[in-house]
């Protein structure tokens, strides 16, 4: 059975969808389906997890929405503002932290 969101990704999510954000702007099943594409289906981040992320990331002013008229429908659209690329890089620094530390750990040999 293959879990795609296992326990140890709490705090991902926030990330990734910055990090996708920061280049360029997104709405939100189309970023749902960027983290579903990007890596190769490993993580899959439903409408569940990706709109009220997506609202807590606006509330926080991480983001800024506008609504856009696209054929007959209408979609909100998200960028980063000037305090998401900060967080963005707060984020991406912790990240590489763990991810060394994982490694060091997972490279250590048994006694």
């Amino acid at each position: 059975m293959k879990r795609t969101n296992p326990n140890f990704l709490n705090g991902v999510p926030e990330l990734v969808v910055l990090r996708l954000l920061s280049q360029q702007e997104m709405y939100g099943y189309e970023i749902g389906k960027a983290i579903q594409s990007r890596t190769k289906d490993s993580f899959s981040f439903g409408e569940g997890c990706i709109y009220p992320l997506l609202h807590h990331l606006e509330q926080s002013r991480l983001v800024s929405s506008r609504r856009k008229e696209v054929g007959a429908r209408s979609r909100y659209y998200y960028r980063l503002t000037a305090r998401g690329i900060k967080r963005l890089t707060e984020l991406s620094e912790e990240w590489k932290q763990v991810a060394a530390c994982v490694s060091l750990l997972m490279e250590a040999r048994h006694a």
